[in-house]
């Protein structure tokens, strides 16, 4: 597992690199640790981390240049900074959590705990979800996200609009990201509750679901049962 701390204040970045080490302990891990915005960013392209742990203010330089960058990006970003009223903006920019300064190991283990633990998830989860194309960033709605399909290295946001996104974080990622009214019905497909109308069955114990745009998309399996339960 490889970790990145970005972080100019020498002591800070010392403690959040010990209490970071602390948790993988049991895990075999590599954490670099960079000083400056320009120096973080050559270091993601040398080698992308799996775990990010930014500062928003970087010696003067701002650290959502790095969220803006790489928005869509496949590696999960928790903030660690004093500028608590840049949270609303970090968490639009798709970050696992925001970690106000000062903190305690205990409030860090707490988001490097979301880090390993999909199911544990935000109170309300996040309201949008950042895109990039053609150089440029949007900010999708998750109200208007009805499913969301793995696609190769990509995914894809199916929207209310009829138009598809291509998203750079895996399913599973995604998933950790996104509020509990997403339903995991396939390992290809996360689908908003309340889209789905009714659960098909189909010749040769081949399940599906047909949801309000008229589509029908693949149900597992292994969800078949639990998908079922709760539309009773």
């Amino acid at each position: 597992m490889n970790i990145l701390i970005i972080e100019d204040e020498a002591r800070i970045a010392k403690r959040i690199q010990r209490m970071t080490s602390e948790f993988f302990a049991d895990k075999t891990h590599e954490i670099v640790v960079c000083d400056s915005l320009q120096q973080g960013l050559d270091q993601i392209v040398t080698q992308l981390p799996d775990l990010l742990l930014l500062d928003l203010n970087l010696n003067g330089d701002n650290g959502f240049e790095i969220l803006e960058q790489m928005v869509a990006a496949s590696f999960h970003t928790i903030i660690v900074s004093a500028n608590i009223d840049k949270a609303i903006t970090a968490f639009a920019y798709g970050v696992l959590d925001f970690v106000p300064k000062p903190f305690d190991q205990e409030r860090l283990f707490k988001a490097l705990t979301r880090f390993v633990s999909p199911a544990l998830k935000q109170d309300e989860g996040i309201k949008y979800l950042a895109v990039k194309r053609a150089g440029q960033v949007r900010l999708i709605a998750i109200s208007e996200v009805i499913y969301i399909k793995g696609a190769g290295i990509y995914t894809e946001l199916h929207l209310s609009n009829g138009q598809k996104e291509l998203h750079d974080k895996s399913l599973e990622h995604l998933q950790q990201l996104l509020p509990d009214r997403f339903e995991r019905i396939h390992k290809s497909y996360l689908v908003h509750f309340q889209q789905i109308e009714k659960i098909i069955i189909n010749p040769g114990t081949r399940y599906g679901v047909l949801i309000k745009t008229g589509e029908v998309l693949p149900v597992g399996r292994s969800k078949y049962k639990d998908l079922k339960n709760k539309m009773v």
